[in-house]
This record gives structure tokens, sequence and C-alpha cells, in this order.
């Protein structure tokens, strides 16, 4: 092995050292509001990523939000690299393209946009129970 080949296989191994273990975005997550929660599943061919609203609180369980319980925020997103999705949103009502990327083991971040121009990034936090 050269020089040079050594040099790099060893950047390549410590770069691999530095990286996160993959994390699956599976379970229960809470938006960065803590006023819902989602139920976040691999869903159609096992590769896709779907979000249900599961629970409202903090305010947010009034008459206008409750008929949204059990229904999608994440609707069937396609995987297009490690940790992100893209796909359908659904926010209260509003259907938005989305990006969904999980930036940790417990940290997904939504961004959706309408027509390109209104765009709007929530943070998602695994919820754990106290």
């Amino acid at each position: 092995m050269t020089g040079f080949a050594r040099t790099a296989l060893a950047a390549i191994l410590s770069l691999a050292t530095l990286l996160p273990a993959a994390a699956s975005p599976v379970g229960l997550w809470e938006i960065e509001m803590r006023d819902s929660r989602y139920d976040v599943t691999m869903c159609g061919d096992g590769t896709q990523l779907c979000a249900e609203l599961v629970w409202l609180g903090n305010g947010a369980d009034s008459p206008e939000n409750l008929p949204y319980m059990n229904t999608l925020l994440i609707d069937h997103a396609r995987q297009t690299r490690a940790n992100q999705w893209k796909g359908e949103l659904h926010i209260y009502g509003q259907r938005a393209a989305g990006t969904i990327t999980q930036v940790g083991a417990d940290q997904i971040t939504l961004k959706g946009c309408v027509a390109f121009v209104i765009c709007k990034t929530y943070q998602m936090y695994r919820y754990a129970p106290k």
C-alpha cells in the first residue's frame, strides 16, 4: 500500500468514527412548541415516512384543531438520502411540500413550503414520558 493510500484510508476511518450511528425516526415525537405529539412510523413499502397526530395539549387542544387528531402530518414521504425524506405535509388543513431531516437520534427538522415561496421550519424532539 502506498503512503497516499494509507493516508487516505486513515482519513476515511477517522471520519467514520465521527459519524453518528444511524438512528431510527420511528417513535413518539413532540413539536418544539410542546403542544402536539406525533407517532412516526415507516409506512408504505417500509421506506416511506409517516407521522400521525396523536396528542394535542397546552392550548392546542381547541375545537379548531381537534378535527386533525389521528390524521397524517407526514404523508408517505419518500427517502431521498440517508436520514432525509421528501413528501407532502398536512399542517392543520394546509398542504405543503416538505423535507423531513433527522438531524440527530432525538431531533427531526421539518421544512414545509407552499408554492416554493412561503416556507416554515419546525423542530421535533423525541418524546420521553417523565
